[in-house]
């Protein structure tokens, strides 16, 4: 069994960790973290883990991580690069759910998160957790920077169209919609319920520090220089992201080659679905679940495509992409763990 610990487990992520994990068959789940809560049973904050998870917080000085085989950090940036090389010293893997590992460029880092990057060596050998498109090289990582949740959409929405270079790579667009507990548990105005509901908005449109993450990743799929105009919106569910993103052909290609495009790119990929030629994915479809679902769509056979990209933002875009690439780092058959149906209604 896999002794695993968890850094920050009272959040959205830490919980969706905790729930995903409790019934993976290889996992054990060691210690999980709060310096607030502890000594506070997990299951008294969190009653749906009653009879599934007995652990009590406990402060990082109580937990013993270094005993663990793998530890996940689902905390706010610049947590996980004060402790990883104590832990990778005690041969313990790190999977950091926030941006301390997920960025190459310290430069960019810096500036978009506004703290000091204290580990630069192991920034560089972290290895950006996203399967699909990384899947060797985090096989043999001991240091993950798992995406954000609009990156993975944006990434594997492109992906296929910036791979056959058939798209001019420096006028991409992306329209984003997140629900809101893609901003995190805590007690922020915005992000209440009677300021939040029956209201839709945009924010970071002068600039998101999803942008900088994302070009990178996408600059590594094409020769071109990458141009991205990045948009985010919080809508009021409490689940679900939903990305329609636009990309111009520089090629003549007919939509059936396009279709068959992507099914190509994903047909042996157990958490992307690419749906038929036209189709509208519903964030619902994906709720509680590691799947990822993608349509084509293609205006008046015109010049222009567009990629519609649904996932649940806590589970593939975050901690069931991080369990993902746990199962990778340990030889485990990927999906372990993850075979959860959507939720509906």
């Amino acid at each position: 069994m896999i002794k695993v610990g968890i850094v920050g487990g009272t959040g959205y992520t830490g919980v969706e960790l905790l729930r995903l994990l409790a019934m993976h068959p290889a996992v054990e789940l060691t210690a999980i973290t709060s310096r607030k809560e502890d000594g506070l049973p997990v299951a008294d904050m969190y009653p749906s883990l009653r009879g599934r998870v007995n652990l009590t917080f406990s402060s990082p000085d109580k937990a013993k991580l270094t005993e663990c085989d793998v530890v996940f950090f689902a905390t706010p940036h610049g947590v996980a690069m004060a402790q990883a090389q104590e832990l990778l010293a005690a041969g313990v893997k790190v999977i950091d759910l926030a941006a301390d590992f997920r960025m190459k460029d310290v430069a960019q880092f810096e500036k978009w998160y506004g703290i000091p990057h204290t580990c630069p060596d192991v920034l560089t050998e972290a290895v950006y957790g996203l399967p699909e498109l990384n899947r060797d090289a985090i096989k043999t990582a001991r240091v993950i920077g798992n995406p954000g949740c609009y990156p993975t959409t944006m990434q594997l929405g492109f992906y296929p169209l910036l791979k056959a270079g058939i798209v001019d790579a420096t006028d991409l667009i992306a329209d984003c919609k997140s629900g809101v507990s893609g901003a995190g548990r805590k007690a922020e105005i915005g992000i209440l319920f009677s300021e939040a509901s029956d209201t839709f908005k945009a924010y970071g449109v002068s600039g998101h520090r999803h942008t900088p993450e994302t070009i990178e990743q996408l600059q590594r799929m094409t020769a071109q220089k990458v141009g991205l105009l990045f948009t985010p919106h919080l809508v009021p569910m409490i689940r679900g992201m939903h990305s329609t993103l636009y990309a111009r052909l520089n090629t003549d290609i007919s939509n059936d080659e396009l279709q068959a495009l992507f099914e190509n790119a994903y047909k042996d990929e157990p958490f992307v679905d690419v749906m038929p030629f036209g189709s509208h994915p519903e964030t619902r479809s994906t709720r509680a679940s590691n799947m990822l679902r993608l349509a084509l769509h293609r205006p008046n056979n015109g010049k222009t495509v567009i990629v519609l990209v649904v996932q649940d933002n806590l589970v593939k875009g975050a901690s069931g992409q991080a369990v993902q690439c746990m199962n990778l780092m340990f030889g485990l058959d990927e999906v372990a763990g993850l075979q959860h149906i959507p939720v509906l209604p």
